[in-house]
């Protein structure tokens, strides 16, 4: 029933994309084309599954809107059918408040109440600034914050008309990558996410709010914008502390930041989580916006997402994927150049052209997304390569199930597609009676051959396990829904 309801959904959906000449979404079993060759027998291939189907489970940027840099409108159908709980927009004041005192809510109020209406969360971030008001600053990235006294209690009307209007309705975020302006202070990064917090929970005392999306961690920095919410007693305001922290290598950013950055927020608190909230990488090198001095293509981008989002995930990091579509950005903003880290490309006209093997990754992960509940740790799979694989273990909370994921993580993903044979060993895993290889990349599930594996105690022994820089997901045959 549930592989019945998904292909009548897909059925649905092509139509509505049909009608407005978009890009259909591929639901054959090769849907991602790749060149990989296994030594093992494929099964078949996942079944997406649509949001009604999966479980809160992590992010997608739908940033830019409040600058008309995306159009909701041209990929609001690819949204559901991606199997993504929840959605990172950007609130606008700029573009809600043209003149003075007067809110037009009518653009934003359409893209909440549809997107919820197909069965997604909103995170919703109040920044940039609004030049009608003097020292308003901009509503572009780097564009500072409220200076004046006049901005400043503009803002805090701002902020009341938002927090009234969204109560209920929304998770909240304050400003993105203030650190990002160097003439923006510590003291003032504090103050505005104090003040705005604060404004929030006033309207809704059970608002969920993160604080700071700093792009730069580091340490010393991050501890002393800790300790001066706590200071302030202000700390437990806030759900989440938010970072973004791009990085070529995607595992990079846990040694060189985040690590620190988590035991430094255990020290004032046990209640704020670290999230990270921005990240994705190009499609092709040479673009707008982070990581683009790098020759990326479709497939090193569905490989760089794919890690980053497990990476997280493995270790206890609630995550996100940037962004639906490619970012058209103006000449007066920082980035002036097409940001191409988008899941879809678009056109000049930001009409969605194309569906990248990114959207499909990232669709693939969504489906086999509910049986990662619950983290049991780092893993050392590989005596051989203790510190070239990425490895993590889950337990299914309804079933008991164990599943693992692994990767080659020591480069920055590759173009190939070739494997390694290598000797592994999954703790826990001896529960799995039928495991399989599963290509979160392309979707493809694979038999691994009885004649590979071995039990010993509670660990599972595998000879010759395929491995390559794209993670791997082994788990139990009839735990995952594939289609021949």
């Amino acid at each position: 029933m549930k592989i019945f309801t998904a292909l009548v959904s897909a059925s649905i959906l092509a139509s509505a994309l049909v009608a407005t000449g978009a890009p259909k979404i591929d639901t054959s079993n090769n849907r991602v084309k790749t060149k990989l060759e296994l030594p093992y027998t494929q099964l078949g291939v996942l079944v997406p599954k649509n949001v009604s189907q999966t479980q809160r489970n992590f992010t997608l940027g739908c940033e830019t809107l409040d600058r008309d840099y995306a159009d909701y409108d041209a990929y609001k159908e690819y949204l559901a059918p991606l199997g993504v709980k929840t959605i990172r927009l950007q609130g606008g004041w700029a573009k809600t408040e043209k003149v003075k005192g007067v809110y037009d809510f009518t653009w934003l109020d359409h893209i909440i109440n549809d997107a919820r209406s197909r069965g997604l969360e909103i995170w919703l971030q109040t920044s940039y600034g609004n030049p009608i008001y003097d020292g308003g600053g901009t509503p572009f990235l780097k564009g500072g914050m409220p200076t004046s006294k006049e901005a400043k209690k503009a803002w805090d009307n701002w902020v009341h008309a938002m927090a009234k209007r969204y109560a209920g309705k929304v998770t909240w975020e304050v400003w993105n990558e203030p650190d990002l302006n160097p003439s923006i202070s510590l003291k003032a990064i504090v103050d505005i996410n104090i003040r705005t917090s604060d404004i929030i929970l006033k309207h809704d005392p059970k608002a969920e709010i993160s604080a700071l999306s700093l792009v730069n961690i580091r340490q010393n920095r991050f501890e002393k914008y800790i300790e001066e919410l706590h200071k302030a007693g202000k700390l437990d305001n806030f759900k989440w502390i938010c970072y973004h922290a791009y990085r070529y290598r995607p595992e990079d950013a846990y040694s060189m930041g985040v690590e620190e950055c988590y035991k430094i927020l255990r020290k004032y608190s046990n209640k704020p989580i670290l999230r990270q909230g921005e990240n994705g990488a190009p499609s092709k090198g040479g673009m707008g916006g982070a990581l683009s001095d790098f020759p990326w293509t479709e497939f090193t981008q569905a490989k760089w997402d794919l890690r980053r989002m497990l990476g997280d995930w493995g270790r206890g990091i609630e995550t996100s994927v940037f962004s639906i579509s490619d970012m058209n950005y103006a000449q007066t903003d920082s980035i002036k150049i097409k940001n191409v880290k988008g899941l879809l490309g678009t056109d000049s006209k930001n009409r969605v052209v194309k569906i990248k093997m990114a959207y499909y990754a990232v669709q693939n992960l969504a489906s086999v997304f509910n049986l990662l509940d619950k983290q049991t740790g780092k893993q050392v799979v590989s005596k051989e390569y203790p510190e070239q694989i990425d490895a993590f273990g889950y337990v299914d909370n309804e079933s008991g199930m164990p599943s693992f994921t692994l990767w080659m993580c020591d480069t920055i993903p590759s173009s190939n597609y070739l494997t390694m044979p290598i000797d592994v060993e999954l703790k826990g895993g001896a529960k799995l009676q039928n495991p399989v290889w599963v290509d979160i990349l392309s979707g493809r599930v694979y038999e691994i051959p009885a004649s590979k594996i071995t039990r010993k105690g509670d660990v599972l022994k595998i000879k010759d396990f395929p491995l390559y820089d794209s993670p791997i997901l082994v788990t139990e045959k009839g735990y995952i829904e594939f289609k021949k």
